[in-house]
């Protein structure tokens, strides 16, 4: 079962393809989405990484949650959905 992670505090030069490099080292990336401003194209900050198991997941997040990726640390956790959303 997949598992879908939030990734903030992302640098306004990530792209996705940076995001699943960063990810990809821990286990199967099944999707990747930065989130993007409409008017000035970068990163708004946070994204989401979708990996194939529980278990790469939960490695992902333990190594990576503050990690520096372009010079920001990370917040990585598991996306919780927000009610009424």
């Amino acid at each position: 079962m997949a598992i879908k992670l939030y990734v903030g505090n992302l640098a306004t030069e990530t792209t996705d393809e940076g995001l699943r490099n960063a990810f990809v080292q821990y286990g199967e990336v099944v999707d990747v989405a930065v989130e993007r401003d409409a008017e000035t194209g970068g990163s708004r900050g946070f994204g989401y990484v979708e990996m194939a198991s529980r278990a790469k997941a939960d490695v992902a997040i333990a190594e990576l949650n503050g990690h520096h990726l372009q010079g920001r640390p990370l917040a990585v956790r598991e996306h919780r959905a927000r009610p009424g959303r």
